[in-house]
């Protein structure tokens, strides 16, 4: 792989993971009401089912690569469409607020690590987002398109395992002023709209490599 679409991968991935969704919300709110280590391990349990979305972009995105470098490039192109669909809608966001559920009702933390898996697992928005995103740092005219898949999506969960887990320690400290802070919600909202709008532009006008 090319280590400057690397780091333009690292960097991006990473804004995006800071970006409120429901995963984070889901780990603001354990940590909230549980505490800290409660929120930790829903952020392990969000981590498992991320697994699940990564094997799938690698089955599915393998096959496509392999019968069509047509379809692969039209994915690509309907992945920009989509980046710069969700980078319009975050700058355009009034959210000025995270809606916590700050009366979650207590249960163990193996239950909390399962919730976080099957939380991630069934959020289709999860699996769109990888056929989205993914395709746009995969070069496929060299060896080993299976395994930059596989290395990419894995970089791109552990970021946001490390973000999610910061999440816990900061809301299991202060998570009813983050919640409700203007200034933080909105800040989010605008760095992460100009990324993606950024980044589906590139690809839109990038050519791909015959």
């Amino acid at each position: 792989m090319d280590i400057q679409n690397f780091w333009m991968f690292a960097l991006t991935g990473l804004l995006l993971n800071l970006t409120p969704g429901n995963d984070m919300i889901y780990v603001a709110s354990r940590s909230t009401g549980q505490g800290i280590k409660a929120g930790i391990i829903s952020a392990l349990g969000i981590m498992g089912g991320c697994f699940v979305h990564i094997i799938a972009a690698v089955v599915g995105l393998s096959a496509i690569i392999s019968r069509s470098a047509l379809a692969f490039d039209l994915i690509k192109y309907l992945g920009a469409v989509y980046l710069i669909y969700l980078g319009i809608r975050s700058l355009l966001s009034k959210k000025r607020s995270v809606a916590l559920n700050n009366i979650t009702p207590l249960h163990s933390f193996t239950r909390i690590f399962w919730q976080g898996v099957i939380t991630n697992t069934l959020n289709p928005k999860v699996a769109l987002f990888f056929l989205a995103f993914l395709p746009q740092f995969i070069n496929i005219n060299s060896n080993g398109t299976l395994w930059q898949i596989l290395f990419l999506g894995s970089w791109f969960n552990v970021s946001g395992t490390v973000v999610n887990i910061m999440v816990a320690l900061l809301f299991g400290k202060m998570g009813n002023w983050l919640s409700k802070a203007p200034c933080f919600i909105q800040w989010q909202e605008r760095i992460t709209g100009m990324v993606l709008v950024g980044l589906g532009i590139k690809v839109a006008i990038t050519k791909s490599p015959s």
